[in-house]
């Protein structure tokens, strides 16, 4: 077992600045190479505070200040731009950021790329749905419109 502090969020392990403990391989394979985790020594500790401290300030304070950000994102769709050839499919996929950068467009929340997930690439124009998870407790689904440029 490998001992290892997280640096980004990993759904179904923790956050970032959390110790945890993983399969050797799962460590050296996966987290480590993508630089969502790195080795835990004595010295690393010094780490952890730092990120938890980071962490604290990006973070949504409370349950009622969530609740309040998912009604308000859901109340209107998202619209988002993307370069499409004439049949709809677009060059690329719609990214993580791009979502994000809509949502501020659109007079709403800031929101983290990394607390939005996709289910699937966004690939063609259409109408999609994506979560974005806003407190532990709380997540938000956000109608995300793709239209051609």
């Amino acid at each position: 077992m490998a001992k290892l502090i997280l640096t980004h969020e990993v759904t179904g392990l923790g956050e970032p600045g959390d110790v945890v403990e993983v399969k050797d391989g799962y460590a050296r394979n996966y987290l480590v190479p993508r630089k969502l985790a790195t080795p835990w020594s004595k010295g690393a500790e010094s780490q952890v505070s730092a990120i938890r401290k980071a962490r604290k300030a990006r973070e949504i304070a409370s349950l009622d200040e969530a609740k309040a950000i998912r009604d308000s994102l859901q109340s209107k769709p998202v619209v988002v731009e993307a370069k499409a050839g004439a049949s709809g499919r677009l060059f690329g996929a719609v990214t993580t950021a791009e979502i994000a950068s809509a949502v501020a467009a659109a007079e709403g929340p800031k929101v983290d790329k990394r607390k939005i997930e996709i289910g699937q690439p966004i690939k063609a124009t259409g109408d999609y749905t994506v979560s974005v998870r806003l407190h532990p407790e709380v997540s938000a689904t956000v109608a995300v419109k793709v239209v051609a440029a």
